[in-house]
């Protein structure tokens, strides 16, 4: 059963880094590339970034700058690192696994998901 978890959220305070991590189990991920979204209350789902099987990232046009995705194969793990966290980024961020990135992030290019982790940002 392929399955996906998200972990790493909770309350922190603006200007603060954070690392999120997304665990799969059910099947060996160093084949797939993976992305990480974000939905706030209230707005759309909104892509992060996406790592290749290779460990090629590819960014949200948005994302460039405070976001780095990384993955480790061998814990079958993915991570979203992010920095000077702000309230912008309260949000549910999940995990989604897929064939490829691709730069124009849709949804329908990725296969499974994780339920979420709750970041909220606030003093």
């Amino acid at each position: 059963q392929v399955q996906l978890v998200e972990s790493g959220g909770g309350l922190v305070q603006p200007g603060d880094s954070l690392r999120l991590s997304c665990s799969a189990s059910g099947f060996a991920l160093d084949k797939f590339a993976l992305g990480w979204w974000r939905q706030g209350t209230g707005k759309q789902r909104e892509a992060i970034a996406c790592i290749s099987s290779d460990a090629s990232p590819v960014y949200a046009d948005t994302k460039k700058d405070r976001f780095t995705i990384s993955r480790d194969n061998a814990k079958n793990t993915v991570y979203l690192q992010f920095d000077s966290l702000g309230p912008e980024d309260t949000a549910v961020y999940y995990c989604s696994v897929g064939y490829g990135c691709y730069s124009d992030f849709r949804e329908a290019d990725y296969r499974s998901w994780g339920q979420g982790t709750q970041v909220t940002v606030s003093s």
